[in-house]
């Protein structure tokens, strides 16, 4: 039974069976009697991490979406853009949102996915609860304060199959976005802390060479000019040449945190389409060097490269979060759909940035084993040993991106 490829179409997965319960129960059954088995989501992943013998679709469960005392509660396989919808009729919204709307929350927060800010930690510090089926059938709720919910909530899907999250939520705010283009290295590298800091929400695109721009999102009026540059006076693509229809609205224009927080609006094509992805998250205080590293590579990396994005996140206690107690840089890279190429140019990435601590985005592209660089990482595994004690949950990506057989 053939179950298709990843949104990008560069992984085809290998499993023989795919589940769609419609029920909790069924669920449990189908999760108690798999010798192995995975949560498949929106399928915006770019390796083998939501593969396995079985795989299991949330999206036939209930919805169920509850709203009370400042939070949302959901199913697991809602996607962000339809909840943004649901509590923006509330007049509420959502701390922030990634670069796409696209994406399902469970498997966003379960990889620590991110939007930007200097303030602002990435999805998954927005759960205040969840609930899952582990291996042996049995649903476990877990609050934030409880032992052990740090470790539960980005888990790589490795803990059970989540059907349930619930989320903070705050007022309604506007967001106004502006492009501005052309700052040079000199200026990003020697302002950097002032240009992250001039909006709620700042990415900054290069393709590594002489200039860059900056995407700054306000939550007020925000800047009509940063370091002397003037923001661009039409709509920009993140990825020059390509049409920006499908981006949300800039140049100031006052909308919804929903369609002027991502880059791309819900409903059109995310992003170039055909690509591969790749991010690496550098402590805060490394990101200088790790750019400089990045920057004498460019004659290897502008080949197979699309865009790169650079993005602040802010520190957080969750113990497979890359941002775990240190704010950080993502240095981020849409690549061509060419994974032979981008593979070799992946070599000199992490070799080039192994020095700065660099933590590879979990459901992206990368080649190492990051998982010595997590504190937590052993007290993650024995939480996983406990919830998932047949091992239904691990698959041959989890064993290798935690090197978990030297735990």
């Amino acid at each position: 039974m053939a179950l298709g490829s990843n949104w990008a179409g560069s992984y085809a997965y290998r499993a023989r069976e795919l589940h769609r319960p419609a029920t909790v129960e069924e669920l449990r059954e189908i999760v108690a009697r798999a010798p192995r088995i995975r949560v498949l989501g929106s399928r915006h992943t770019f390796s083998d991490i939501a593969d396995s013998d079985e795989l299991v679709s949330l999206d036939a469960l209930p919805q169920d979406v509850e709203i009370s005392g400042g939070q949302v509660s959901f199913g697991g396989a809602l996607r962000y853009g339809d909840l943004a919808a649901i509590v923006d009729r509330e007049g509420l919204a959502l701390h922030n949102l990634a670069s796409l709307p696209h994406t399902t929350v469970a498997g966003s927060v379960a990889t620590a996915t991110h939007g930007s800010g200097d303030r602002n930690g990435n999805l998954a510090t927005a759960v205040a609860a969840l609930e899952l089926v582990t291996s042996t059938g049995e649903l476990v709720r877990a609050a934030r304060g409880e032992p052990d919910f740090d470790g539960m909530v980005v888990a790589l899907g490795a803990l059970g199959a989540v059907t349930r999250i619930t989320l903070d939520v705050e007022p309604f705010y506007e967001v106004r976005q502006r492009v501005f283009e052309g700052l040079t290295w000199d200026a990003l590298l020697g302002d950097l802390d002032e240009i992250t800091a001039s909006g709620y929400s700042v990415s900054v695109f290069t393709l590594w060479g002489d200039t860059s721009s900056v995407w700054v999102k306000s939550r007020d009026e925000g800047p009509h000019e940063l370091l002397g540059v003037r923001p661009a006076p039409v709509d920009r693509h993140p990825i020059p040449g390509i049409d920006p229809v499908n981006c949300t609205a800039q140049r100031g224009v006052p909308g919804p945190w929903w369609d002027r927080l991502p880059h791309f609006r819900m409903g059109f094509t995310p992003s170039a389409g055909e690509e591969l992805q790749s991010e690496f998250q550098v402590p805060r205080r490394h990101a200088i060097g790790a750019i400089e590293a990045v920057r004498a590579l460019a004659a290897s990396v502008q080949p197979v490269l699309q865009v790169t994005e650079l993005r602040t996140i802010a520190a957080d206690r969750l113990w497979l979060s890359p941002q775990y107690e240190q704010d950080t840089v993502g240095i981020h890279f849409t690549w061509a759909r060419e994974p032979d190429a981008v593979a070799a140019v992946l070599a000199e990435v992490e070799a080039a940035l192994e020095p700065f601590e660099a933590r590879p985005h979990w459901g992206k592209l990368f080649l190492g084993s990051p998982g010595h660089l997590y504190a937590r990482r052993g007290d993650f595994l024995r939480l996983a040993e406990r919830l998932d004690p047949r091992g239904a949950f691990r698959n041959a990506w989890f064993e290798r991106a935690l090197d978990a057989g030297s735990a």
